[in-house]
């Protein structure tokens, strides 16, 4: 189940007239299903050009998750899985799932099934707090499925989701009522859930535009007036920082009328989950976009936004850009390695520029490229 490996660098090294300790980061890494294999690899090995640049060691311990974990051991996730995953520094994530369709894998019990798995695991690790910027990179605007003069000068916003309640995490049932087959999901939350998340959003919204838009369905649901009532009172930690309130309904609409609004949107499980994926699509590609789930220290756990996408598993054909930007923020939030981080995302960025496209970003005149390819390329263009 687990495989270790490691490269032993010198103590130190000079990197831009400043001294880098030798750092061992202990990376648990979950490839899980369809194309998740791949765009890990294609992570660890931009990881790798980092720890040969700026002197770290990166040890990684692979567990299973999802499907493959169901495969060998009949669940989505076993107790030493998630054991090893909260011996670690960090998580790295790919992707989990197939096609609920047509996969044998969701013909059981929904506590069986793949992505019972992730829930496990954000519950597990308390990852209560997940960070999904949506950035649109000049060169992938023709990607964007918006007008040029709704895009404007591009968008840059960060999606901050509460992760581990409401409507996904509480009670439900499915029995006969009165004759009727019915279906009970409970959408659950307590103040103190809703204000530590409150708290990240306002902290990061300090490091950006200081401005926070928290969504949700206050003119509706119970849970949605607390929500609004608890940020209210953590707002006023923050006097620097606009607070906005905006329903559910009307950010999903304001989202492809007007993204350059948004610096920080801070929102429910549910909410956050729905409006993420639109974010993410009008970058171009949903294959663009990063994430990171955080608990109450440095610990965190960083995927793509995206699914697992089996259909196109082992053609070398996936995006592993949004696994490579996240492991970019795992470096940044759990590491403290900004420079490493930053040195990330100027490769991304290089090698757009440069005119290499996956064929979900592909446009005409640009140089498609597959998945082995485009970490190779970013992971050239790692320097100091």
């Amino acid at each position: 189940m687990m495989s270790v490996r490691g490269r032993s660098r010198r103590p130190t090294l000079c990197v831009q007239n400043r001294e880098v300790n030798d750092m061992n980061l202990n990376i648990v890494t979950i490839p899980g299903d369809g194309i998740g294999p791949e765009i890990v690899r294609e992570a660890c090995k931009v990881l790798d050009r980092v720890g040969q640049v700026y002197g770290h060691t990166m040890n990684y311990t692979e567990i299973l998750m999802g499907g493959c974990s169901i495969d060998k051991y009949g669940v989505p996730l076993t107790d030493e899985a998630l054991a090893t995953a909260k011996a670690a520094d960090a998580v790295l994530l790919g992707a989990v799932g197939g096609n609920v369709g047509n996969s044998r894998w969701y013909d059981v019990a929904p506590n069986l099934r793949p992505e019972a798995g992730l829930l496990a695991i954000r519950k597990g690790l308390n990852l209560f707090a997940n960070i999904r910027p949506a950035y649109l990179y000049k060169e992938l605007s023709d990607a964007c499925p918006l007008k040029k003069k709704i895009i404007g000068d591009g968008f840059d916003m960060v999606i901050m989701r509460e992760l581990t309640g409401g409507l996904y995490f509480g009670d439900r049932y499915t029995k006969e009522v009165g004759g009727v087959t019915t279906a009970v999901d409970t959408l659950i939350y307590n103040e103190d859930e809703i204000r530590r998340i409150a708290v990240k959003a306002f902290d990061i919204a300090m490091k950006r535009r200081k401005s926070v838009i928290s969504v949700d369905k206050a003119n509706v649901l119970d849970s949605s007036r607390l929500w609004r009532k608890v940020v209210e009172d953590v707002a006023k930690d923050y006097p620097e920082v606009k607070l906005t309130h905006m329903l559910v309904d009307n950010c999903a609409m304001q989202l492809v009328m007007n993204p350059g609004q948004f610096d920080v949107i801070l929102t429910e499980n549910m909410f956050g989950d729905i409006l993420s994926d639109e974010a993410s699509m009008i970058t171009g590609s949903i294959g663009m976009l990063s994430s990171a789930s955080l608990n109450e220290t440095k610990f965190g756990m960083y995927e793509p936004s995206h699914g697992s996408a089996p259909d196109i598993a082992g053609q070398d054909i996936a995006n592993p850009i949004a696994t490579i930007l996240s492991a970019a923020m795992m470096l940044r939030y759990s590491f403290d390695l900004d420079m490493e981080a930053a040195a990330i995302e100027a490769a991304v960025q290089q090698v757009l520029t440069e005119g290499y496209r996956t064929g979900d970003i592909y446009s005409d005149g640009c140089m498609k490229v597959g998945t082995t390819q485009m970490g190779d390329l970013i992971a050239e263009r790692i320097i100091a």
